[in-house]
């Protein structure tokens, strides 16, 4: 076997189409754009477009809110990373882990909003770690080590009145609901009215056939 003998399989390489080479190529005239319009142009952006009429997106309703924008950016470690840079020497274990030591430690390229902590993998190494939030597999398995977790974002402070729904649903609760009483008088109203309507077309029924027989 020499260099000059090496080559690919059959079909491992295929050689690109030639567009607008003729008619003979199979890839000439309009080179697969097809006919005329905005489509055989270059730098088309059609996307939702339909024509002139109100795109789908636009006529469905929008509601709810999405905080994807307002949203916190956070880098996801799992313990075994964390484990791999202790035993390499770049995370020192009797110093406080933070976000600035993983990113020291190349496990993140940048700090963003903070660092949350995951359960995946095995610790073994002794640790105090300062993270934005961590899952409770991750607290539970730092905590076996050995180590402590501290957890920087502030807890959530629970409303002292209810609100939205919840205080609807309470003042409802509250006043002992009613609905049935209401729904009773409708009812009523609508029979007490059926009655003199159905005795005047009667009686004026009655009176046509008199003055027809006169």
């Amino acid at each position: 076997m020499k260099l000059n003998q090496i080559a690919d399989k059959p079909g491992a390489r295929k050689k690109r189409m030639r567009i607008g080479r003729g008619i003979g190529s199979g890839m000439g005239k309009t080179g697969g754009r097809g006919g005329k319009g905005q489509t055989a142009r270059a730098g088309v952006a059609i996307n939702g477009f339909e024509g002139g009429q109100m795109p789908l997106h636009r006529r469905l309703p929008k509601r709810g809110f999405r905080n994807t924008a307002f949203a916190l950016k956070l880098n996801e470690i799992n313990l075994d990373k964390v484990q791999k840079a202790i035993d390499a020497g770049l995370i020192d274990a009797g110093k406080p882990v933070d976000v600035d030591a993983m990113v020291k430690a190349g496990l993140m390229r940048r700090a963003k909003g903070g660092v949350k902590l995951l359960g995946q993998g095995e610790l073994k190494s002794k640790i105090d770690v300062s993270v934005y939030r961590a899952s409770k597999s991750a607290v539970a398995a730092v905590e076996k080590a050995g180590g402590s977790v501290k957890i920087l974002a502030q807890p959530k402070a629970e409303p002292d009145e209810p609100r939205g729904k919840n205080k609807r649903m309470a003042l409802e609760a509250a006043k002992g609901g009613g609905q049935g009483d209401g729904k009773g008088k409708g009812k009523g109203k609508g029979k007490g009215k059926a009655k003199p309507d159905a005795e005047g077309g009667a009686a004026r029924r009655g009176a046509h056939k008199s003055r027809a027989t006169a």
